[in-house]
C-alpha cells in the first residue's frame, strides 16, 4: 500500500493531519514521521520517556528531525513488504530521491543504544536537500547544549547524550545548542546516510556510517523474518498482517509489556478536552493485544506478553491496576504541562488518573486470555494457574460493586458490559478447572455465581421498550462495547443480543459504518475505530456474515486504504474524514485482527 502526496502538509499552525503520519519503531520507541520528512515525535530511550521531538504538541516551539527537499516535490511512501522499514520517494523537478528509514536493531536483538537511520540514495538527475534537527526541551523542564568531542559534535539533553552520524557530503554548516542545520544535493546513484544516535546516562557508542547503514537491512530481515513466521491464513490477510506489525511497535521488548499507543494528549474531539496520555500498559488492551498475536502464531510476544501480565498481577497481591508503566511501576497521577498541545488543544498530559479505577471487565479480559493461551496448546506455570484462581475469586466476590467501566467514566456504576464481562471470566474459570489449567476447588462457586450474574443482567440490564441491553440498569442509553460480549450472548441469548446490536447500529452508527461509544458522546468526541470492528465481528457471530464482511472492506479501505501509511489513530471524524486520538493505536488494530479472525472462523465453520 503506497500513499501519495502532492503538496503542502501542514497547516498555517504548523501541524499535520494526523491521518498523514507514518511510524518506525523497533520494540522500545516510535517515531512518527510526516509527509514533508520530519520526525515529529520521538520519545526515548523508551515509549513513556520525554520526547525528544515533539513538534507533534507544539508546533512553534517542539523539537523535530527533518530530511527534505529544499523545492517542491511529489512524495510517495510505502513500508517494505513484510516490514516495519519505510520507504519514502520524493520527485522534484530536477531529480528524484528514496529516504529509507529503520529505528534499527540487530538479528540478535535490541541495540544497547536508540539509533533512528534514514538512508538517501539518488534515484534520477540531482535534488537539493535540507536536513534540520531541532532538539525538545520536554516542556522547557531541560536544556539542550553541545559539547565538541573527538568524534564529533555530542549534545546533551538532561540525562540523554545525542550524536548526529552523518555522510561527508552531509556535514552541518550551521550547529548550535539546540541542533543543526545542513543543506546538501544527492546526486544520481549516490548514497548517503544521516543518523541519530542517543543513550541515557550511559557512554554513547560511536559506530561507523558503514555498520550504521547495515544495519537498515538487518532490521528489514528481522521485521521479515518475523512477519513470514506468523501462522494467519485467514480472510483480509494483508491488513490482518500491516495491523500485526503496528502492535509490534507497541511490544516493549525489555519487559514483554504492551503499551496502549505511543502518544499522549492527541484530541479526540476538538475542544473535549479529552487528551489522555496512552503511553502505559493497559491490562485490558494487553490482553487484546495477546488475543491477536495468538490468533496470528506470534509464539514469542505472545508467550512474554502473558508472562509480564501475569507477574505483574501477582507483584501486586492480585490487585486490579488498570494500567501500569512499561516497567511494571505505578502509573503516576496526571499533570498538565505547558506545551500548546496538538492544533492548541489543551490540556497536554503525563500520566494518567485512571490507573486506580475499578474495571471490572479486566477480569473477563484475563480469564478469557488464559483459555485462548491453553486452548492453542500453551502450558501454565503453577504460579499463574494459582493467580488465575485468585482472579476468579475475586471476581466471584467483587461483580456486585458499582465500576467506572471499560471506558473509564466518572461516574461508578452497574455498567451492563463489566457484568457480561464477569460472567464471561467466570464461566472461563470453569473451563480452566475442568482442564485441570487451575485449582478445581471452587469451580462450583464459580459456576453458582456465573449463574448468578446472568440472571441479574437479563432481569435488570435488558429493555424491553428499546429490545436491547442498556449501558446500565434503568438507562434507556446504549453502549457500543457491548459488541464484544460474543460468548455471553452466544450462551444466554442469541436472539437479545443480536437485537442490541441492531439497536447499537442504529443509534451509535453512522453512514460510514462507524460508531461512537455511547448515547450521547457523539457531543463531545468522534467515532472510536475499535468499535467499528467488534461490530463487524459481533455480526459474523450471530449470523450477518455477509454484512460482516461488507462492513469489514469498508472500514480496512477508510483505515487502512491506499491513502494510509497503515497506522491507525483511536478515533475517526466523520466528517472531515480524519483521523483522531494517539497513535499507532493498540485498540484499533487488535480489533482488525481479532475481527477478521472471527469472520474466517464463522465463515469457514470452525
Amino acid at each position: 500500500m503506497a500513499q501519495q502526496f502532492p503538496g503542502e502538509f501542514r497547516d498555517e499552525d504548523g501541524f499535520c493531519d494526523l491521518g498523514d503520519y507514518a511510524a518506525v519503531g523497533e520494540g522500545r520507541t516510535v517515531t512518527l514521521l510526516s509527509p514533508d520528512g520530519s520526525a515529529d515525535w520521538w520519545c526515548v530511550p523508551s515509549l513513556d520517556s520525554p520526547p525528544l521531538f515533539d513538534r507533534l504538541l507544539d508546533a512553534k516551539n517542539g523539537g523535530y528531525f527533518q530530511l527534505v527537499p529544499r523545492h517542491p516535490y511529489r512524495m510517495t511512501r510505502r513500508y517494505r513488504e513484510n516490514s516495519n522499514v519505510l520507504e519514502t520517494v520524493y520527485e522534484t523537478e530536477t531529480g528524484k530521491v528514496k529516504v529509507t528509514e529503520s529505528i534499527n536493531s540487530t538479528l540478535a536483538g535490541r541495540l544497547p543504544w536508540n539509533e533512528f537511520a534514514r538512508r538517501i540514495e539518488g534515484l534520477s538527475g540531482s535534488v537539493l536537500m535540507t536536513l534540520r534537527m531541532k532538539i525538545g526541551t520536554a516542556a522547557a523542564s531541560r536544556s539542550p547544549w553541545r559539547d565538541e568531542s573527538s568524534h564529533g559534535t555530542v549534545w546533551h539533553v538532561g540525562s540523554l547524550q545525542l550524536m548526529l552520524r552523518l555522510s561527508e557530503a552531509i556535514r552541518p554548516g550551521e550547529c548550535h545548542d539546540a541542533g543543526a542545520e545542513s543543506h546538501f544535493t544527492v546526486h544520481r546513484d549516490e548514497r548517503l546516510l544521516a543518523a541519530v544516535l542517543v543513550t541515557e546516562n550511559a557512554p554513547l557508542a560511536v559506530p561507523g556510517l558503514a555498520r550504521i547503514d547495515k544495519r537498515i537491512d538487518m532490521s528489514d530481515t528481522a521485521w521479515r523474518s518475523w512477519a513470514d513466521n506468523l501462522e494467519y491464513d485467514g480472510k483480509f490477510q494483508p491488513y490482518v498482517l500491516r495491523s500485526a506489525l503496528a502492535l509490534k511497535f507497541l511490544w516493549y521488548a525489555p519487559t514483554g509489556a504492551l503499551a496502549a499507543a505511543a502518544t499522549t494528549s492527541l484530541p479526540e474531539g476538538a475542544g473535549s478536552g479529552k487528551n489522555y496520555d496512552y503511553r502505559y500498559a493497559w491490562v485490558r488492551d494487553a490482553c487484546m493485544i495477546i488475543k491477536s498475536f495468538i490468533y496470528t502464531g506470534a509464539l514469542e510476544d505472545c508467550q512474554a506478553a502473558f508472562s509480564w501480565l501475569a507477574g505483574i498481577l501477582r507483584e501486586n497481591d492480585c490487585e486490579m491496576h488498570t494500567c501500569f508503566q512499561l516497567n511494571g511501576q505505578p502509573v503516576p497521577e496526571e499533570r498538565y504541562i505547558e506545551v500548546e498541545g496538538y492544533r492548541a488543544e489543551q490540556p497536554v498530559r503525563v500520566g494518567n488518573n485512571a490507573a486506580r479505577q475499578l474495571q471490572l471487565s479486566n477480569y473477563g479480559d484475563i480469564l478469557d486470555t488464559a483459555v485462548l493461551f491453553t486452548d492453542a496448546g500453551h502450558v501454565l506455570d503453577l504460579d499463574t494457574s494459582r493467580l488465575l484462581g485468585q482472579l476468579a475469586n475475586h471476581c466471584a466476590d467483587t461483580w456486585r460493586q458499582k465500576d467506572s467501566g471499560i471506558w473509564e467514566l466518572p461516574e461508578p456504576q452497574h455498567y451492563t458490559q463489566s457484568k457480561m464481562a464477569c460472567w464471561v471470566a467466570l464461566n472461563q474459570a470453569v473451563h480452566l478447572a475442568k482442564g485441570k489449567y487451575i485449582e478445581p476447588t471452587w469451580e462450583g462457586r464459580w459456576q453458582r455465581e456465573r449463574d448468578r450474574i446472568r440472571d441479574w443482567i437479563e432481569t435488570r440490564c435488558w429493555s424491553e421498550e428499546r429490545q436491547s441491553y442498556t449501558f446500565w440498569p434503568g438507562s434507556q442509553s446504549l453502549d457500543a462495547s457491548v459488541a464484544l460480549m460474543h460468548q455471553y450472548g452466544q450462551q444466554v441469548s442469541p436472539k437479545r443480543m443480536l437485537s442490541t446490536l441492531q439497536q447499537i447500529e442504529q443509534e451509535l452508527g453512522t453512514k460510514d459504518k462507524m460508531l461512537y461509544r455511547y448515547s450521547g458522546v457523539d457531543k463531545e468526541e468522534n467515532t472510536f475505530v475499535a468499535c467499528a470492528f467488534w461490530m463487524a465481528a459481533a455480526l459474523a457471530v450471530f449470523g450477518e456474515t455477509e454484512e460482516a464482511e461488507k462492513r469489514m472492506n469498508a472500514l480496512l479501505k477508510t483505515h487502512q486504504g491506499d491513502k494510509s501509511a497503515g497506522i491507525m489513530s483511536e478515533m475517526y471524524d466523520v466528517d472531515q474524514k480524519k483521523c483522531c486520538g494517539n497513535m499507532p493505536q493498540g485498540l484499533s488494530h487488535l480489533s482488525v485482527i481479532c475481527a477478521a479472525h472471527i469472520i474466517t472462523q464463522v465463515t469457514q465453520g470452525k
